[in-house]
């Protein structure tokens, strides 16, 4: 049985209010009753969405009797922006990385682990549009989701602004930028931003950003998959900081 996956009104409210992180939270489409009205107030009181979802996808995530109700646990405990700043060693220069609407869990995973290969001090995601941190990313990242610290945020536009202020260069991956990566100074406190693996980095983050960066391709495609671009943006970092 899938560890991430807890079913049942009673076990769903309990699992809320100790405190395990709701990924997903998916209730029976009209669903009702006393004990289900006091859960989706349960909801509303800790800011979990809900998903309305036909019974047949509840009977795909769990055999058990789930009551209409099936909730997917983070595997992992998130942190605030703020844990993460402040473990950064005295004697390392920090460097995050935020992703911006990154939902397949295998790049997530893939991202992950070369973050952590990379010595980064954290990865930024958002609230919404986010993979989640299940057993399927954990494994795509071989175990570095457990390892390297994880903050969700409600707002990248305000993260950015926030790390900008704490004298952060924001650096956007972006085909569509004239500037290659070598061309930058990297050696400073930085944030690589990473987009979605459809859309990109959203305008309105891409405005913020201190710097547009490319990554040089010679082939005939026009983008790398976003796990592999972020790889090669991430170990750049490494190369400039290890040469001086």
């Amino acid at each position: 049985m899938d560890n991430n996956i807890v079913f049942g009104i009673r076990p769903v409210a309990e699992a809320i209010e100790s405190g395990r992180q709701i990924e997903k939270l998916y209730v029976r489409r009209g669903a009702d009753g006393q004990l289900m009205s006091d859960l989706k107030d349960l909801c509303l009181r800790h800011r979990i969405r809900i998903q309305e979802v036909p019974v047949e996808k509840l009977n795909r995530l769990t055999k058990g009797n789930h009551q209409g109700v099936v909730a997917q646990v983070s595997a992992i405990e998130y942190v605030e922006l703020k844990d993460i700043l402040e473990r950064v060693p005295e004697d390392e220069t920090p460097f995050v990385v935020i992703l911006d609407g990154v939902t397949d869990i295998r790049n997530f995973g893939g991202i992950a682990r070369s973050a952590e290969c990379a010595g980064a001090h954290g990865i930024i995601t958002s609230l919404k549009s986010s993979a989640p941190v299940n057993a399927e990313s954990m494994k795509a990242s071989a175990g570095a989701l457990s390892r390297i610290p994880v903050c969700r945020v409600g707002s990248i536009r305000n993260t950015v602004k926030a790390l900008q202020s704490e004298g952060f260069s924001i650096v956007a991956a972006t085909e569509h930028s004239r500037k290659l990566m070598y061309d930058a100074d990297l050696t400073g406190p930085v944030a690589i931003i990473m987009g979605s693996e459809e859309k990109g980095i959203s305008k309105e983050v891409l405005k913020l950003c201190n710097e547009q960066l490319a990554i040089p391709l010679v082939g005939a495609l026009e983008s790398l998959n976003v796990s592999a671009a972020a790889a090669i943006m991430l170990f750049e970092v490494v190369r400039q900081r290890i040469g001086n």
